[in-house]
C-alpha cells in the first residue's frame, strides 16, 4: 500500500459510519424496490383486492384506481 493511499484511508477513517450507513441504506433501497416490483407480491395484492371488491369493501372506482396502480408495478414503471 502506497503511503498516498495509507493517508487517505487514514483521514477518510472518521467518515468511516457515514459511509457504513450509507452502504446499509442503499441495501435497505435496494430490497424494498425488490420487493415492491416482485411479481408475486403484485400477484398476491391483486387477489386480495379483488377479494375486498368481491366482499363489498372497496367499490369499483377504488378498485380500478388500485389495480391500474398495481399493474403498473409488474410492468416496471
Amino acid at each position: 500500500m502506497g503511503l498516498t493511499r495509507l493517508v487517505g484511508e487514514v483521514l477518510l477513517l472518521p467518515l468511516a459510519p457515514v459511509r457504513g450507513s450509507m452502504w446499509v441504506m442503499e441495501q435497505l433501497v435496494a430490497e424494498a424496490e425488490r420487493h415492491y416490483y416482485d411479481p408475486a407480491v403484485i400477484r398476491s395484492e391483486l387477489s386480495s383486492l379483488e377479494r375486498q371488491l368481491t366482499e363489498g369493501d372497496i367499490d369499483q372506482e377504488t378498485f380500478d384506481r388500485i389495480e391500474d396502480q398495481l399493474l403498473d408495478r409488474l410492468e416496471g414503471k
